[in-house]
């Protein structure tokens, strides 16, 4: 099996290679960070300009390969470069993902988890009442887009607020004013992440929920699944032991990917929650026309699925044991 995940794992770092340089390339000749300067009253001088970035390799002026050359050489150094104002990206990165990790962390598990469950449990009872009204639920969610749930719960929250006289829900930004009292900037700190962790594992257990039935209908149905019924294995025993661990492979590829890739799958939850994540970053470096975040944050979505690619591996290794034997 080493072998095998050290085969995938080769693969993917080539490919993490070319995309992220090709990320280079397109951001490099298609953002125009020089633009940034233009509408500033004063305006700047164009020497002064042009210095600043030349000295953080921004441009336009020298020919792409060097400039790739330059950004490569400092990664290698782990250097990552700086925006045309001079914030170094390297820090932005390793400051954003922690953020990121304390808001998405507990909702996507969770989220992940419930759907399972529920996914499981409701294809157990397909065409009950119980599996109808949790589809009916499910499907709701997943029509309804991302900032209209984080609206809709900001409303719920600022109504139920209102109505308890409490400060129970705290939903912009990741702190606010800290009371003076014990541990009151880990109490603050809960009240700020209730909230959005609440609509990430509504968003993850609806999506999840869906994916998990269908796999599950399938492994019920398979030919193993009614040999050990009609062996005389007790239905939970079949259900558990053949059908949800045989559904459970597929599961496992796409928890992965969603576990790795957490950090930038939810730029709308961050947004509306105002949350400094990586996602917000990702945005904003195209917005202020920041070449080398752009990369950057390309180049940590590509390690983040690069890491997912190789739990997937693993996990569906350990769930099937005919790829062990490759």
């Amino acid at each position: 099996m080493l072998r095998y995940i050290g085969r995938r794992l080769l693969n993917y770092v080539v490919l993490l290679y070319v995309a992220v340089s090709l990320t280079f390339v397109l951001a490099a000749t298609q953002l125009n960070p020089r633009a940034l300067f233009q509408l500033r009253q004063p305006p700047i001088d164009p020497v002064i300009v042009e210095n600043m970035l030349l000295k953080y390799n921004l441009s336009e002026n020298v020919p792409i390969l060097e400039r790739y050359w330059i950004w490569l050489s400092g990664v290698l150094q782990g250097n990552w470069g700086y925006s045309p104002l001079g914030v170094s990206v390297a820090e932005q990165i390793s400051t954003r993902m922690w953020v990121s990790l304390r808001l998405l962390v507990i909702g996507t598990l969770a989220g992940i988890v419930i759907g399972v469950a529920f996914g499981a449990w409701t294809a157990t009872r397909q065409y009950k009442v119980s599996d109808r009204v949790v589809t009916a639920i499910s499907l709701l969610i997943i029509s309804t887009p991302a900032f209209v749930i984080g609206h809709l719960a900001q409303i719920g929250a600022t109504t139920y607020n209102n109505i308890s006289r409490t400060r129970t829900f705290e939903f912009i930004g990741e702190t606010g004013d800290v009371g003076d009292y014990p541990f009151a900037d880990l109490v603050d700190r809960a009240q700020h992440l209730l909230l959005p962790t609440l609509v990430l594992i509504v968003l993850g257990a609806a999506s999840m929920s869906r994916i998990q039935r269908n796999l599950m209908l399938d492994s019920l149905g398979a030919d193993y699944v009614r040999t050990a019924r009609a062996k005389g294995l007790p239905e939970r025993k079949a259900v558990m032991k053949h059908a949800l661990r045989t559904a459970l492979i597929p599961t496992g590829t796409y928890v992965a990917f969603s576990v790795a890739t957490m950090f930038v799958g939810a730029t709308f939850t961050e947004r509306i929650f105002n949350f400094p994540g990586i996602g917000q970053y990702g945005v904003d470096t195209i917005t202020n026309r920041d070449v080398m975040g752009v990369v950057a944050v390309t180049a940590f979505a590509g390690v983040c699925v690069l890491v997912g690619a190789v739990l997937s591996d693993i996990m569906v290794a350990i769930l099937d044991p005919r790829v062990r034997l490759q």
